[in-house]
């Protein structure tokens, strides 16, 4: 059986977008659109677990057993990062891991109006939603609005996520990326204070 890593490394090499992990079946990879196997033998749910298990922390095995579910995301050093939704299926464990792209991508490159981007990156209030459906680009475009002022502007960004899938380093700005689960309880709470940390974005 390979590592949750080597499966990893698979799937960016062959280009696939997700990795399934699921009791009864050899983990799958999304390559183009579709399911492919990946070569591995059906695994059992003993097996399931310890793959999966491998990649969490103490905290966030514990944050699954209680809430039967968990979102999170972790990089592999040279790879990338990948965005996690770990369940129990069938009264097994199973997740999808979803590649998250290295680099942000500008948003004139998202096929987005870029006037229409940037007018929404200068908006100095207000609320902004961002909404559409899963794999729709949604986690992309306000990484790439980030990135956007964070390379055009001298200020303080404060994001709340869950879980927190690009990293973003200051250029300009200052940003600090809080994760619900392990840097705050939830968004509630995340969000009334964040205002007495001196948020400009």
């Amino acid at each position: 059986m390979s590592t949750l890593e080597k499966l990893a490394r698979q799937l960016v090499e062959e280009g696939g977008s997700d990795l399934h992990i699921a009791a009864g079946s050899p983990p799958m990879m999304r390559i183009d659109g579709r399911l492919e196997a990946t070569g591995e033998e059906k695994i059992d749910a003993e097996a399931s677990k310890k793959l999966v298990y491998a990649i969490l922390s103490a905290e966030q095995v514990k944050r699954f057993e209680e809430d039967l579910e968990l979102d999170m995301s972790f990089g592999i050093e040279d790879l990338g990062r990948f965005r996690t939704n770990v369940f129990l299926q069938r009264d097994a464990v199973g997740a999808v891991l979803r590649v998250i792209p290295r680099e942000t991508i500008p948003f004139t490159e998202l096929g987005l109006p870029p006037e229409a981007c940037e007018r929404i990156c200068n908006l100095r209030k207000g609320l902004v939603l961002v909404t559409g459906a899963t794999g729709s680009g949604k986690s992309t475009t306000l990484s790439s609005m980030v990135d956007y002022i964070n390379s055009s502007r001298n200020e303080h960004i404060m994001t709340i996520e869950d879980p927190i899938e690009f990293i973003h380093t200051n250029k300009g700005c200052l940003v600090n990326q809080r994760e619900v689960g392990s840097d705050t309880h939830g968004f509630r709470n995340a969000l009334r204070t964040a205002l007495r940390q001196d948020p400009d974005v």
